[in-house]
């Protein structure tokens, strides 16, 4: 490198003079190009730690060359590998939204490693940036849409699982990097592709209690949203249609028994909630009326397809009037009726 500046941030204009000046410099060009084809190679080796569990080694390679480049070509490189990356290895229908993930990890290594003294510091904050911001906030609702527009379903907009994995690789990930860039800067350095030294490369007291400070802080944010999630859905939501139809059955016999009303009642369950240490669960019931004649008068429907109804297909159900309203407590554990509270609907 000719120009030996180096900066503590990347808040400012010579920062971002340099970056894209990188655009200009012909071994730094070759230098991406091989990390391009580098990636490519790698992208589907990982190391695996436990089932279900890998490190993926690209993230080196990604980490690496970042450092050297930049964020403004890294933006470049990202695109180019991520696109390249799915038609040399395909997995799955290539979703174009993904690119900005590949995009933001590559910016966020670089804003950390460019031009800068690397230390265990720098790489266990741009770790956690990552896999907190990228691959768990950013990375959710691109997968959410690419479930409804590609595969036709839900996808819960924050996956436990896949937090709870990203909190699990953020010391570990941090922790080889630290190895891998004790072992791969003073070669670079000799190159003329690195400013940085190793001295600042050391696992210290304060290094540990940054990275212990950091996981505290996700596995608090995560057991908040656990917590949160918990309360908030409704366990309807992911009843089977055999389940449905089950605890709708179960629910109009309640109602039924408490009414004495007769086989035309129709109960559906809206929503099934209950809180974390709380031993009952809470149902939002709707009551229906069924119209046989016009039950009849549909074909292909029968009175066990209606009674195992949703509450979005029950409200558009011709045959289905709707009577009234219930709420309904059961004992979590044992689905003991504890109490139901039924509210007529006026004539």
């Amino acid at each position: 490198m000719k120009d030996k500046t180096m900066f503590s941030t990347p808040f400012s204009k010579e920062y971002w003079r340099q970056a894209l000046a990188d655009y200009k410099n012909l071994r730094i060009l070759v230098f991406a190009a091989l990390m391009i084809a580098l990636r490519l190679v790698l992208k589907p080796i990982g190391i695996p730690l436990a089932a279900d569990l890998r490190i993926n080694v690209g993230f080196f390679v990604n980490a690496y060359g970042a450092m050297v480049f930049g964020p403004a070509v890294a933006v470049l490189v990202a695109a180019i590998t991520d696109t390249l990356g799915f038609l040399v290895h395909p997995t799955g229908v290539y979703f174009f939204p993904f690119i900005f993930t590949e995009i933001a990890g590559s910016v966020i290594f670089a804003l950390f490693l460019y031009r800068a003294e690397i230390s265990t510091t720098r790489i266990i904050l741009c770790r956690f940036c990552i896999d907190l911001f990228v691959n768990v906030i950013m990375t959710a609702p691109i997968m959410a849409l690419y479930y409804t527009m590609v595969m036709g379903r839900n996808y819960p907009l924050f996956d436990l699982l896949r937090i709870i994995k990203n909190l699990a690789m953020f010391p570990i990930e941090s922790l080889l990097l630290i190895i891998f860039f004790r072992l791969v800067i003073p070669p670079t350095r000799k190159m003329g592709y690195c400013l940085s030294g190793t001295e600042k490369l050391h696992f210290t007291k304060k290094s540990g209690i940054i990275m212990g400070v950091l996981l505290a802080f996700s596995i608090s944010l995560t057991a908040y949203y656990a917590i949160y999630t918990y309360n908030t859905t409704s366990f309807s939501a992911s009843y089977t249609a055999e389940e449905r139809l089950t605890r709708n059955t179960e629910m109009t016999e309640w109602v039924r028994d408490e009414l004495a009303e007769g086989d035309d009642l129709v109960v559906i369950i809206e929503s099934a909630m209950s809180k974390v240490g709380k031993k009952e669960m809470t149902y939002e019931l709707a009551l229906y009326r069924l119209n046989r004649e016009v039950l009849a008068g549909e074909k292909d429907l029968t009175e066990k397809t209606v009674r195992g109804y949703s509450k979005s297909k029950a409200a558009k159900e011709p045959a289905l009037t709707r009577i009234g309203k219930a709420a309904a407590l059961t004992d979590k554990k044992t689905d003991e009726h504890l109490s139901i509270t039924i509210h007529l609907d006026e004539k």
